[in-house]
């Protein structure tokens, strides 16, 4: 047990159970995962009406976590990616049926001609890792990642089953958005959502925010991928199979959108909107109807090659059939990242919302203290 932080921001009197949830993590949380600082946010139609912070932003308790604190999210800025791929649709740059060859014609090779861009965004290319390992620092060089992972053919049939891509997701999307953009996916969300919407989201961050980033204290235990297999440790046990070897500052400035988002709860929550609400953030529509239900509808449902799980895939979201982390509707799509962080939105309620914490647990999917805030939200519903 630890003492009982000050939960500070917005939590209307219909939401006191949401409260008392999120002060409970800090003191009792499921599976002894104290909090040390965390945030929970939730938009219903568009509006903020759930904001929590509390704790520390350092695993020595001397600086508290305040709305201004950044944590890293690693793989919950998917669901931002998927948002940015989503909008090259809308805008006529890509079609989710069209093959990636189509735009880029390099990744083609390798038996990759007829990976269509849905494909690549659901994790059915068959590219979750180097077929032969490399050093961790190749993920600084966009350039050789990108040449390896074009000449690289896929470690299953495409299109056959999902294999989650951890980090080279990211890449892939990256370079095809930044080929029909003209922008890297940093650049343009800081242009199109970041500055114009007042959302604290960054894909590479400045070396001048990096004093607002909470540091994060790792699980004490591995997480639990199932049986070991030549795609599983290719996607996450090869010593080249994330970024290292160069130090925090570097990693935080490079722009992997799979990987090193830094956000805040609140700007995660807002960013998410259009996908529970119509395809419009403040008023302005960002997705149109038939581009919000291309992203969101299943593009494959089975045993995924990489994460232990039935999964059902989205254009790059994961969808809560089978999970239910999300809540209670199927159709809710989100993401969650690397030691519990996760994002969601649900069309049936207008709810968007995530949670960002930075003590982190060994669960790849529904961390159990937001599993908690979850269903004390929809309680209150």
């Amino acid at each position: 047990m630890t003492d009982l932080p000050d939960i500070h921001g917005a939590s209307p009197p219909r939401f006191a159970a949401v409260r008392d949830a999120f002060a409970a993590n800090f003191t009792n949380a499921p599976e002894g995962l104290d909090e040390l600082g965390a945030r929970f946010s939730v938009c219903i139609g568009g509006a903020p009406v759930i904001d929590l912070w509390g704790g520390h932003a350092d695993t020595a308790r001397t600086q508290p976590f305040t709305d201004a604190t950044l944590a890293p999210v690693f793989s919950t800025g998917k669901a931002v990616m998927a948002l940015l791929i989503a909008g090259c649709v809308e805008r006529g740059l890509l079609s989710y049926e069209a093959p990636v060859a189509a735009y880029w014609p390099l990744f083609g090779q390798a038996g990759k001609a007829g990976i269509t861009v849905g494909q690549l965004m659901s994790h059915q290319a068959g590219l979750s890792g180097f077929s032969e390992p490399a050093e961790p620092t190749i993920w600084f060089d966009r350039e050789a990642v990108l040449d390896r992972l074009c000449a690289q053919a896929p470690m299953w049939e495409p299109g056959t089953a999902s294999g989650y891509h951890p980090i080279t997701i990211g890449y892939l999307a990256g370079e095809l958005f930044r080929l029909v953009d003209g922008r890297t996916m940093g650049t343009a969300l800081a242009e199109d959502f970041a500055d114009p919407f007042d959302l604290d989201l960054w894909i590479g961050l400045p070396e001048s925010e990096h004093d607002r980033v909470a540091q994060m204290r790792k699980p004490t235990a591995a997480p639990d991928l199932g049986p070991i297999d030549a795609i599983k440790t290719a996607a996450f046990l090869d010593r080249g199979s994330a970024p290292g070897g160069r130090g925090s500052s570097e990693w935080r400035q490079l722009e992997i959108p799979s990987a090193n988002m830094h956000a805040t709860a609140a700007g995660l929550a807002r960013m998410l909107t259009p996908l529970a609400n119509g395809g419009t953030l403040d008023g302005q529509t960002i997705l149109s109807a038939g581009v919000l239900a291309q992203a969101t509808r299943e593009r494959i449902h089975g045993p995924d090659k990489v994460l232990p799980f039935t999964l059902s895939w989205g254009a790059g979201l994961m969808r809560n059939a089978g999970l239910d982390i999300f809540g209670p509707s199927p159709d809710t799509v989100g993401h969650c990242g690397w030691g519990g962080s996760c994002a969601f939105a649900d069309q049936a309620t207008g709810i968007s919302a995530a949670y960002v914490m930075t003590r982190q647990s060994p669960h790849l999917l529904g961390d159990p203290r937001a599993l908690r805030l979850v269903a004390a939200l929809y309680a209150a519903l």
